[in-house]
């Protein structure tokens, strides 16, 4: 009996150890109960500078633990080592695509290997509903051959703008306020106040300095940015910015399946921002509408951390080093380590 005991645990952690090189890229939450149930949600980080790796680890945590969802983050990496390394285009595995019921994107200048971008395009194509945050307007460039009009600034007809403008609503224009400088307070519009996204959504003051927006016709703004001069939320207002749109949604249709995905798309989502209560309910309440779950939308859901949640201050190269994804399996592993990224110093309190 013991010896059979001890080869069933040998066999199910030698398993366990396969299925993970497998997915080396990925982290799955999958909640007990809640509204999410049955529901699989596919998120993506591949930023250089935001901590998209911090901001969606801890987003997908959330709607597992507290609406029930199939949360499978994945990351980019290094081809060598398998550490997190935001930005490098190095990823596998998302063929999970094709059970994914919505799509959570915090990408910038990708260039996937074909393989893993004909399972993105596959389902762009199947019209599912598609949420991008920050640099996702310009999620990929340097794509070729079949994925070229996926680029920022595609300049074909056919898919003009590329996969910002065409799904988002909008491409790479431009900053708009100094990141560390300027933050940014979200006025919400007043004829969107019932939208379903809005609901107890208050108070949303953002960290990363504002992006240019000019969302295409169509598009429905629910939030325009003020830019601070300082980053704190009672800051004055830069009087020489005008209030440009920072959150909206809009709708797209697959090109092979004809069918409309809702899409929620927001120019902030640093993981600094998400620290912001408003800001993080707007981001769970967007998950929520893109999959038409409009119901399931409470002014006092639960948005609360689940686990430690220790973001970096953003910048290039200021991320988290020589972390693998599988150290964030669990609830309560940390997102990520509390000490600094090697080279950096903690802040001073």
């Amino acid at each position: 009996m013991l010896k059979s005991s001890v080869l069933f645990t040998a066999i199910l952690t030698l398993t366990c150890q396969l299925t993970f090189a497998e997915h080396p890229h990925r982290v799955v939450w999958e909640g007990d109960s809640g509204p999410g149930k049955g529901k699989h949600i596919v998120l993506i980080a591949g930023d250089h500078e935001y901590r998209g790796e911090e901001t969606l680890p801890a987003l997908g945590r959330i709607l597992a633990k507290h609406y029930g969802f199939k949360c499978s983050v994945f990351f980019t990496t290094d081809r060598k080592t398998g550490f997190i390394q935001p930005g490098s285009s190095w990823i596998s595995g998302l063929a999970d695509l094709k059970t994914a019921d919505l799509m959570i994107v915090f990408l910038r200048f990708q260039n996937f290997p074909h393989e893993e971008m004909q399972h993105f395009v596959d389902y762009l194509d199947a019209g599912k509903p598609v949420m991008g945050l920050r640099t996702s307007t310009h999620a990929f460039n340097g794509t070729r051959d079949a994925y070229a009009k996926y680029s920022n600034g595609y300049n074909g007809k056919d898919y003009k703008g590329g996969f910002g403008e065409q799904v988002l609503g909008e491409n790479w224009v431009g900053h708009y306020g100094r990141n560390h400088r300027q933050s940014s307070i979200l006025l919400l519009e007043k004829d969107q106040l019932s939208h379903p996204i809005l609901r107890g959504v208050k108070n949303v003051h953002t960290q990363c300095g504002g992006y240019k927006a000019f969302p295409l016709k169509g598009s429905v703004t629910l939030a325009r940015g003020r830019i601070l001069n300082g980053m704190k939320a009672d800051a004055e207002p830069d009087k020489t910015k005008e209030e440009m749109p920072v959150v909206w949604t809009r709708s797209y249709k697959g090109s092979k399946s004809g069918k409309e995905g809702r899409v929620f798309t927001t120019t902030h989502g640093a993981s600094e921002d998400i620290i912001n209560d408003g800001f993080r309910r707007m981001m769970v309440n967007g998950a929520l509408w893109c999959l038409s779950m409009d119901d399931s939308i409470k002014p006092d859901g639960r948005i609360d951390f689940v686990g430690p949640y220790n973001p970096v201050t953003f910048s290039f190269g200021g991320h988290r080093k020589n972390v693998k994804p599988s150290e964030l399996e669990g609830w309560e592993s940390p997102i990520l380590s509390s000490e600094p990224a090697p080279g950096r110093k903690k802040k001073k309190k």
